[in-house]
Parts: structure tokens; sequence; C-alpha cells
């Protein structure tokens, strides 16, 4: 016979087996808590050790006028090294709303400065522990007339070879307006001073159009485009447009030249920058002018100058 008493025990007994089987599951619970903030705090740690510290080593500001540039960057001073991956040192070049990366190396950016002018600032980046570093700039400007027979050491192609007469020799420029139809663009006006178009951009020229604005009727100029394949226009009088407009055809190459009767008193001198190939050789008086590698290579910009003979070669003119 079995008391009250006797029949408590098995349910005290199930009821301590319960509370020990609860008190397992809390210790589980308490170690997968520890286990998920362990693991938090391990990657917050890697997070802070990621964080790597980078020192500006060099800054230079240049102010510069309105025109075309092309600055050189000599080699940057310092330790090298990597961090997260990026070798350093490593030199930023950035104008209002643009900016460049050069490595260590060096190297060169060609830079349109809008009227008024504006400045460039040159920043050298390296490891955090090193002191200052020594930055080299040589700024050169492309599309001044000076800037024709200066030497180069390792800068962009100049705008002019050494070959051709100097602007002072040959007396004065004469203005002009250039009409470029570009691939995405469209009709966009120039003042025929320097380069035109998209240098550097690769955006297609597909048609353009000269007008002398002074000494020269629009009917004494002509021009003529080249185009993929073997391709060519007629050769076009000033004023007219020449090429294609929405045909997504870009031209290779042109040639320019003047009058039979205006040949003792003016030359007409260009050059072109291709996609491939850079900025082309200067051509004159009815010269094609054309990428040197390929016959195909898409014509990015442009630089044309009517040069007034001086009295000096008007009486030698040179043969052509």
């Amino acid at each position: 016979m079995r008391t009250s008493a006797g029949r408590g025990k098995p349910a005290a007994s199930r009821r301590v087996g319960r509370a020990a089987a609860s008190g397992k599951g809390s210790n589980k619970t308490a170690r997968r808590q520890s286990e998920t903030r362990s693991s938090a705090a391990a990657r917050a740690q890697t997070a802070e050790n990621d964080v790597q510290p980078v020192a500006v080593t060099a800054v230079r500001m240049l102010a510069v006028g309105e025109g075309l540039y092309a600055l050189r960057v000599g080699e940057i001073g310092g330790a090298s090294g990597t961090l997260s991956g990026v070798e350093f040192p490593i030199a930023q070049v950035s104008a209002p709303f643009a900016e460049s990366w050069l490595g260590r190396e060096g190297g060169t950016v060609i830079i349109r400065s809008p009227a008024g002018g504006g400045h460039i600032i040159v920043t050298a980046y390296g490891n955090a522990e090193q002191p200052a570093v020594h930055l080299t700039l040589e700024l050169r400007r492309l599309d001044s007339p000076a800037a024709g027979g200066a030497a180069e050491r390792g800068a962009a192609a100049p705008v002019l070879a050494a070959s051709e007469p100097a602007a002072e020799g040959d007396g004065r420029e004469v203005p002009t307006e250039i009409l470029l139809h570009i691939e995405r663009a469209g009709d966009r006006l120039f003042p025929g001073r320097g380069w035109v178009g998209a240098l550097g951009r690769k955006l297609r020229i597909e048609a353009f159009s000269i007008r002398p604005l002074e000494a020269i009727a629009p009917g004494d100029i002509e021009f003529k485009g080249f185009l993929p394949r073997g391709g060519e226009t007629q050769w076009v009088q000033g004023g007219l447009l020449c090429g294609t407009r929405g045909r997504r055809l870009p031209l290779t190459g042109f040639a320019v030249r003047l009058a039979p009767r205006l040949a003792s008193r003016f030359d007409v001198v260009y050059q072109g920058s291709f996609f491939s190939e850079g900025i082309s050789a200067p051509e004159r008086n009815g010269q094609p002018c054309r990428g040197a590698g390929s016959a195909d290579d898409p014509l990015e910009a442009m630089n044309i100058r009517i040069l007034e003979r001086s009295p000096e070669a008007e009486k030698n003119p040179a043969a052509d």
C-alpha cells in the first residue's frame, strides 16, 4: 500500500529532471550568445586592422590661363609599399570636376583650362611614416605658338614638330572658326586656335568645316575628309560641312589647302589626334593627315593653322 508521500516522490523527481533539462538548455543558449559576441568582436577587430593610415606627402597647386596644357609629373619620391592592395607612392592630379591618378613613375596629363583660367592641384600619397617628398612638375602649353619648338624630355607629343617653322617666322595666324560634328555631342563651334575636338577623350569627329574670319574668303580654302575602308569625300569649300551627320561614320583623316593664287602669301599647317596613334606629324597645304598605324584610326581632335608668310618667305616660297 502506497502512502501519499510515496506517491509524490516520482512527481518531485520528474520536476527535478525537467528543471535540470531546462538548465542544460539555458547553458547552450548562453554559450551560443557568447560565441556570437566573440565572433562580432573578432570581426570588429579585423575591420579596425583593415583601416591603414595613408599620408599626404606632397601637394602642389598651379594656376593656368585658358588653353590646352600638358602637365608632366616626375618620379615620385619616398619608400615603396602596398596598402590594401594599392601600390604607393601615387599621385592624384585634379581640377574642378576632373581628376587623374599616376603611379610612382609619374606621367603626363592633358588638361584643357576654361575661359578665365583656373588651378591644378597635384597631391602625392605614401606611407604614413615617411616624410614629405619632392614633387617635380613641368607644365607646358600645347596651343600656344611658342610650344612648337620646345624640347620634350618625355612629355606628350608636341603640337608642332621641330621641322615646322615657328609662328613668328611665318607671320601672323589668320583667325578662323571650326565647326565639328562629334559623336554623342552633335555640332560644336570652336574658335580655330589650337586643338579643337575631344582631345584624349575618344569621341569621334564625323564632320568638320572651316571658315576664315579675315584675309581669306571662304571660297579660297578647301578641305576633304578620309573615311573608313578607304573612303574619302570630295574637296569642300570653306563654310560647308565635310563628312556626315547621324551615320556613325567617323573621319579617319583630313586635308586642307588654299587656292593656288594664295600659295605665295599663306601656308596652312595641321595635325590630327587619333584614337590609337595619338597626335600625328604636322602636314601642310593639301597633304593627307592620317594615323600612322592604321588607315581606319578614328579622328578625335584637330589643330589647323593658317599662317601668313613673312615678306622674306613670300620672295622665296618653299616647295610643297
